[in-house]
């Protein structure tokens, strides 16, 4: 098993992920050796593909994910040995805050960026759903407490913290629209520009400020190729997938069918 530790350790070197598959390998080891289940912090997309590549290399194992409510982005990945018979806790709560709406406009963004005020470590956090007038936050359960406490304002306003119900967190639904277009090449800053609906210069401003991700990876250099099935990410903007990838067009460029969530 160390080979396989080790071979996964070099891929991810280098990457966003090098510090996030040091601490899975470690947690996928450490269930192995005790024969039960280990559950980790709240997961990037990428951090849960990561996961899932891990359980895969080391055997023995099976990974479970889930992030409070259907279509959760952010999800909690549970490592169970294949002799374990229970059920795994995913030990997730709901924290609810609220303040008036018709005097402050806050967002995803700054509720976030008020929790991580606090010194509150990302993996404790998952999603956040933010409405006119509240926010609902998933949140590792053992941290209800400390929210309840301490989170009293989110952007300078005056905020009601409480504990709500899994219950009262619909399924996420997303709007879709596909985009049919033709580029100049397969370069993220092309794909990044029919997507968003954005010239190719302003596509590679936003790359160039690591605001455009590609498979939840920071998008380095506006000449990297894409590939069907990727997806780019840009901040306060959504998401794009590269649904198809269709060929060459007479005059040379490539048609492409994109779907964008909203």
């Amino acid at each position: 098993m160390q080979d396989a530790k080790e071979k996964i350790i070099r891929y991810y070197k280098g990457t966003e992920g090098e510090a996030t598959s040091v601490k899975l390998v470690d947690f996928a080891a450490q269930t192995i050796k005790n024969q039960k289940c280990k559950l980790t912090g709240f997961l990037s997309p990428f951090e849960q593909e990561m996961a899932g590549v891990i359980a895969n290399s080391l055997g023995s194992l099976k990974v479970d994910f889930y992030g409070g409510f259907n279509g959760a982005e952010r999800q909690r990945a549970a490592f169970c040995h294949e002799d374990f018979k229970g059920t795994p806790n995913f030990e997730i709560a709901v924290i609810k805050a609220e303040w008036n709406g018709e005097f402050a406009r806050l967002g995803h963004r700054d509720v976030l960026g008020s929790i991580l005020s606090l010194g509150v470590d990302r993996e404790y956090i998952g999603d956040i759903i933010a409405t006119k007038d509240c926010a609902k936050i998933l949140v590792d359960k053992k941290m209800c407490d400390y929210f309840t406490a301490n989170l009293t304002q989110i952007g300078g306003t005056s905020v009601t913290t409480t504990v709500d119900e899994l219950e009262n967190i619909s399924p996420k639904e997303e709007r879709t629209k596909e985009i049919r277009a033709t580029v100049a090449s397969l370069r993220v800053d092309s794909i990044a520009a029919a997507g968003f609906g954005m010239s190719r210069s302003k596509a590679a401003t936003e790359i160039a400020a690591e605001k455009i991700k590609l498979n939840w990876q920071t998008v380095k250099n506006a000449s990297q190729s894409i590939k069907e099935g990727d997806i780019l990410s840009l901040r306060g903007r959504g998401r794009v997938e590269v649904a198809e990838i269709r060929g060459q067009t007479k005059k040379g460029r490539v048609g492409v069918l994109l779907k964008r969530f909203f």
